[in-house]
């Protein structure tokens, strides 16, 4: 896709996509100066920006996190049901992460060449048909088998969201707009694990699956209703360039014009041209693997914290899930809307804010939450791990915020693709199964398990706050080449019209 004129590259053809950035011109380190010289880099408030597209996707990632936590609600009467230990239940939670892994890359490719609002809304009807299938599970592989199946939820809407985000919102407004999409990240885990619970202790875990499937058909309505804007519009509207954003070319035509297997051909070969230039940012390279890291402590611990509470702590089954679930929307939501706020506002204020705010949060955070692992009340357990999620949650926003801002409009789609693939499949996949194995282990106790898989948190953090020396060059280089492209175009304009 051109970044000055914001046409679209035709689906299934790859080798009309042109790349606004070169791993070359990624890799080299201009001053940003000359390029942005006449460009008004500071905030130009447009006529209008609505709010609404925040908060429906935001209501995607809710009714996916519902569906995929609502088996963390249900640990206790799917053991007894099915008569297996901890071990399958961590196999169940993470059966997921092998189709997501396998369907995120190409999702992400897709994001950035076709129409992201219809891909949403037909992802959003399909899960949630199959978590009420999870109702119907005759056996435990069944229901296994169900479960892997959601992994392409999250693998699909996870790029689409974060592009359209981008380019719904410029980049001093991208630190509120996550906050308010991923605060809904914390409702559907609260109202996942809470439902789970609730509903699987008085008429069983079945009723639990149908239960989390319904919602789903309204948030599909609400995202088929959403504008597809033009890619970069965004970028462009932070340089005080306004545009019609109407877009020019035709999104709906067939993905498969001219075959199934030239179209595989082209995906494979511009996802590789996709990933070489991606990676070719610094600030990506050092935000996937510290993410990485990260995620596979946060995974590891989340699955099991209500078991913690049961076990642990000695809180009934069913309150116990009401514990965790009211833990994370305390703590999580107002946490992620103050971090968005913090975002924007340190954005131009600190060197690399959006990068250097989250590996602070996630220190301290980490810290009061391996403090409630140590022997004390169940009231103050509660406490320590509410602050500790209320400031590790306030990195969300920054961290997704400064993602977009280092990836040109035209890789979003992949670029959150790649992020989406490191932090599930190398961060999360046996988060679960390592913690579940450590508590058999020793004797079942989670306490142990949980300290043991905490200090990486630190690392992950570490090379998070490595990344803030690149930040603001690599978001340096996108209006570079904003820039150029309109330069360019001018120069054209004026060749032609002086032909004429």
């Amino acid at each position: 896709m051109n970044e000055g004129d914001g046409t679209e590259a035709v689906p299934g053809h790859v080798h009309q996509h042109e790349e606004t950035f070169e791993p070359a011109t990624l890799g080299a380190t201009p001053s940003s100066a000359d390029a942005l010289e006449t460009a008004p880099m500071s905030p130009v408030p447009p006529a209008r920006i609505s709010a609404w597209p925040m908060w429906a996707l935001g209501f995607v990632l809710l009714v996916d996190q519902m569906d995929q936590y609502i088996v963390r609600g249900m640990i206790t009467p799917l053991e007894h049901h099915f008569h297996v230990g901890d071990f399958a239940i961590g196999l169940l939670t993470s059966s997921f992460i092998l189709v997501n892994g396998i369907i995120t890359l190409p999702a992400g490719y897709l994001a950035d060449r076709w129409h992201r609002t219809r891909t949403i809304g037909h992802t959003v009807l399909a899960w949630s048909g199959i978590t009420a299938l999870g109702a119907a599970a005759p056996n435990f592989a069944s229901l296994v088998g169900l479960r892997a199946a959601l992994g392409f939820g999250q693998a699909v809407t996870e790029p689409s969201a974060a592009s359209l985000i981008a380019d719904y919102y410029p980049i001093e407004k991208r630190g509120l707009a996550f906050s308010i999409q991923q605060s809904m990240l914390f409702i559907g885990i609260g109202a996942g694990i809470g439902i789970g619970g609730f509903v699987s202790s008085r008429w069983g875990w079945r009723w639990g699956f149908l239960v989390a499937g319904f919602p789903g058909i309204a948030i599909a309505i609400m995202s088929y209703r959403l504008r597809e804007p033009k890619r970069g519009v965004a970028d462009r509207m932070h340089l005080g360039v306004t545009e019609d954003d109407t877009l020019d070319a035709d999104l709906s035509m067939p993905l498969f014009e001219h075959g199934f297997r030239r179209f595989l051909a082209d995906m494979w070969d511009g996802l590789k041209a996709d990933l070489r230039t991606i990676m070719s940012i610094t600030t990506m390279r050092y935000a996937l693997i510290g993410i990485a890291v990260l995620q596979f402590t946060v995974v590891g611990i989340s699955t099991w914290l209500p078991q913690f509470y049961e076990r642990q702590l000695h809180v009934h089954q069913g309150r116990a899930e009401g514990v965790v679930g009211s833990l994370i929307v305390i703590g999580g939501i107002p946490g992620i809307l103050l971090g968005g706020r913090f975002a924007d506002y340190f954005n131009d204020k600190i060197r690399g804010a959006r990068m250097a705010l989250p590996a602070y949060c996630i220190m301290i955070g980490t810290t009061l939450f391996a403090i409630s692992f140590i022997h004390m009340p169940t009231a103050a357990v509660y406490v320590f791990q509410l602050l500790g999620l209320f400031i590790i949650v306030m990195s969300i926003p920054a961290l997704r915020a400064g993602l977009t801002d280092a990836l040109p409009a035209n890789l979003r789609g992949a670029g959150f693709g790649a992020f989406n693939v490191v932090s599930v499949v190398l961060g999360a996949a046996s988060a679960p199964l390592v913690v579940s194995g450590l508590s058999q282990i020793f004797n079942d106790n989670l306490r142990t398990a949980f300290l043991i898989v905490i200090p990486p948190v630190y690392v992950g953090a570490f090379v998070l706050l490595r990344a803030r020396d690149h930040l603001e060059a690599d978001t340096a280089k996108i209006f570079e080449a904003i820039m150029r492209a309109m330069q360019e175009a001018q120069e054209r304009e004026a060749r032609d019209q002086q032909q004429q």
